[in-house]
């Protein structure tokens, strides 16, 4: 059994234009919803034997306000990546980690649910998550696997799913 996790960074700034997208940070809101997805994360109590991220400044900024102790591999694949280059990155990086964190974006992450998760084993969990995997989400997911190679279609279940509006009604959307 590996337990792969999914945080994806928090809300972006889009107050320079001139920015490219993989410079952007985090606007204010952005910087309480890691902060307070971050308090959650540690007391949920799992230790991450690997953290993998991608090396966009928004996602940096997220670790910065989540974890901010934490070990992470910044891997450039996993910048905008698909789901198969979130499972390849995981098998190529995570070596014999028990526990693994992906640290990302959207599409990206979202599709990993779909793909790990069999419908048989979909639950309200993951009917939240799969509606809507909104910034600094947080997904655990506990796969039948015995190594990272064998990450594969419904080979997990979604365990825990937590976003900041959860934690705090005033981080939810702005209508």
């Amino acid at each position: 059994m590996k337990i792969l996790a999914l945080l994806r960074h928090a809300k972006s700034d889009w107050d320079d234009m001139a920015k490219r997208d993989f410079d952007r940070g985090l606007n204010d809101r952005g910087r309480k919803g890691a902060k307070l997805i971050g308090e959650h994360m540690r007391g949920h109590g799992i230790k991450w034997d690997v953290v993998l991220a991608s090396p966009a400044e928004r996602v940096r900024r997220t670790l910065d306000e989540a974890m901010p102790d934490a070990e992470v591999t910044f891997d450039a694949r996993l910048y905008l990546a698909s789901a198969e280059t979130i499972f390849e990155t995981v098998a190529s990086q995570a070596a014999d980690a028990d526990r693994v964190l992906v640290v990302g974006h959207n599409p990206g992450l979202q599709e990993v649910l779909f793909e790990l998760v069999a419908p048989g084993d979909e639950n309200e969990l993951f009917d939240e998550a799969s509606r809507k995997f909104p910034t600094a989400a947080f997904a655990v997911l506990e796969c039948d696997i015995d190594s990272w190679e064998d990450l594969k279609e419904g080979s997990g279940k979604l365990v825990h799913f937590a976003r900041p509006r959860d934690l705090d009604p005033e981080l939810g959307p702005e209508y």
